[in-house]
């Protein structure tokens, strides 16, 4: 039954809402130099997701966001349903890195192109250098925020191994990293699945990490520090998930 339910009711509802939204998002593009009405639309339409989903999101860690900066935000990577969870959650306006096998589809990479997210070649380390680049600059004269998923793809496991974008973006922007951790979500929407389900998702974030101390020469220390944290507050959530099953 949950399953004719997923199919029936809640994929057409996700399905309805990213084109509703994804076309007055585009409308939008034409009128919006600076993308902040874009990122408004965005977020209402990541809200809608979670709504008919049936997550029950608990959020920590917002006070770390400081008003008036401007971040990285770097966390694991479990489910497609990360980024709207991240997008109806931060107050902030950001910008993120997709993999460009997304900007080439129809509709969907329009919107990306038009909302100036970066798209990144995971197999051209030149162009995808140029793209990391093109993001720092923004952060300075923009005062934008990116979110970057170090991982560079879902786990369907532990932690992967780090690529070295955000610690080039944030280095190179002076711009501090906020790292975070999902728990969840990977239960709302497993990686090869169209089975939309309901549940607890929980968003944790951390401290920022300040990149001034660091060098492009020092990106791989900077990537095991950001690691570490990322690590630190998922065992944090984890350890936490027993005492929240019998609180329940």
């Amino acid at each position: 039954m949950s399953f004719l339910f997923a199919v029936l009711v809640k994929a057409p509802l996700i399905i309805g809402s990213t084109v509703f939204m994804g076309t007055i998002s585009l409308l939008t593009s034409f009128f919006d130099p600076d993308g902040r009405r874009q990122h408004a639309i965005s977020r209402n339409w990541a809200k809608q997701l979670l709504w008919f989903a049936g997550i029950q999101l608990r959020v920590r860690g917002l006070e770390h966001v400081k008003p008036g900066q401007h971040f990285v935000f770097a966390g694991n990577h479990l489910s497609l349903y990360d980024t709207p969870v991240v997008l109806a959650t931060i107050p902030r306006q950001f910008l993120f890195l997709v993999n460009i096998k997304y900007v080439k589809l129809p509709f969907l990479g329009t919107h990306l192109r038009r909302s100036g997210h970066f798209a990144v070649d995971p197999d051209d380390t030149r162009a995808s250098l140029k793209v990391l680049t093109d993001a720092a600059r923004r952060i300075q004269e923009r005062g934008l925020s990116v979110l970057l998923f170090p991982e560079g793809r879902r786990a369907s496991g532990g932690l992967q191994e780090f690529k070295e974008g955000v610690a080039y973006i944030a280095i190179k922007s002076g711009a501090p990293v906020v790292p975070f951790a999902l728990k969840g979500t990977r239960e709302v929407l497993p990686i090869g699945s169209v089975h939309v389900k309901g549940g607890p998702v929980e968003f944790l974030l951390g401290e920022p990490i300040d990149p001034s101390h660091y060098t492009l020469k020092q990106r791989e220390e900077f990537t095991a520090l950001l690691r570490e944290r990322i690590e630190a507050l998922m065992r944090q959530l984890d350890e936490e998930e027993p005492a929240r099953r019998e609180a329940a």
